[in-house]
């Protein structure tokens, strides 16, 4: 018989969680705080406990996923007395702060602790792309590695708690950064009557050029190659002449320019720093305001 696994919080994650252990042989129980919304589950095959340490009591794996720490840890403080020897898959939102503090309380407690990032939306769970990163003991994730990979592509990034939760918050800035650049992006041309079928295709011809820009970024900083050299895509100079343009356009069209304007916020940093003529990479020495 599979590892049996219990999963506490039943919403749309946590029940593909659920779904995709269930499909995979796993004996599951779920325990949710609205009990009916369990149900669907039910009628899988998982087992829906009364109560959270008779969920945790099911399994040697207890898989978590449920607003925020504050909620797990009000769920697993209750029952401490049931988590020794357990292995928690604490895969709720948070800070690395909050995950390495979690970590400490569960091994006060006797028990393994992984935390995890969900990089993906609830219908990707179970596959290839339901890329999910988990830090913590890599002795715990090894041990329960076939079971965890029931999810989908479960990677294991570090022994620092923490690891998992940075790197989620990176993407985070990294996708809204996208979005909310886009929002802007069409604001922009709206006003200037410009047809977002247009917008639509600029966006494909040019994302190529962005993500090799953002690749180039990353390489560069991690070397610490940030004066401009030959293979320099984009100095700062550039691209601050470029923005002040769009700071012209997003005030003479009444556009909020709160994003704009945070981005020259960091580049004035650098230029007041004589970095004006620095590959882009500089950029990244200018993100603490202490600076």
């Amino acid at each position: 018989m599979k590892t049996p696994v219990s999963v506490l919080g039943t919403g749309r994650m946590g029940s593909a969680l659920a779904r995709a252990f269930i499909k995979n042989g796993h004996p599951i129980t779920v325990w949710n705080r609205t009990p009916h919304k369990a149900e669907p589950l039910a009628a899988l095959g998982a087992t829906v406990a009364e109560s959270v340490d008779r969920a945790i009591s099911a399994s040697g794996i207890v898989v978590v996923n449920v607003s925020d720490y504050d909620a797990s840890a009000a769920l697993l403080h209750g029952v401490a007395g049931t988590l020794r020897g357990k292995l928690i898959v604490e895969l709720t939102s948070g800070t690395p702060q909050g995950a390495r503090g979690a970590a400490e309380w569960a091994k006060a407690q006797g028990a393994n602790y992984l935390d995890g990032a969900i990089l993906a939306t609830p219908n990707l769970i179970g596959s290839a792309q339901g890329v999910i990163l988990v830090s913590g003991p890599l002795a715990a994730f090894t041990a329960h590695k076939d079971t965890l990979l029931s999810l989908g592509n479960v990677r294991h990034v570090g022994e620092d708690p923490g690891t998992a939760s940075t790197l989620d918050g990176a993407a985070l800035s990294q996708m809204w950064g996208g979005l909310f650049g886009t929002l802007h992006a069409i604001a922009l041309c709206e006003a200037e009557k410009v047809d977002l079928a247009a917008l639509a295709q600029q966006w494909t011809e040019s994302a190529p050029v962005i993500e090799g820009l953002i690749s180039d970024l990353i390489a560069r900083t991690k070397a610490k190659r940030f004066a401009g050299d030959e293979q320099t895509l984009s100095s700062i100079s550039a691209h601050h002449g470029a923005l002040q343009h769009l700071i012209e356009i997003t005030h003479m069209r009444n556009l909020d320019p709160a994003l704009v304007e945070a981005y020259d916020e960091v580049f004035k940093r650098a230029v007041a720093a004589g970095h004006l003529d620095d590959d882009f990479a500089a950029m990244t020495r200018f993100m603490q305001r202490s600076l």
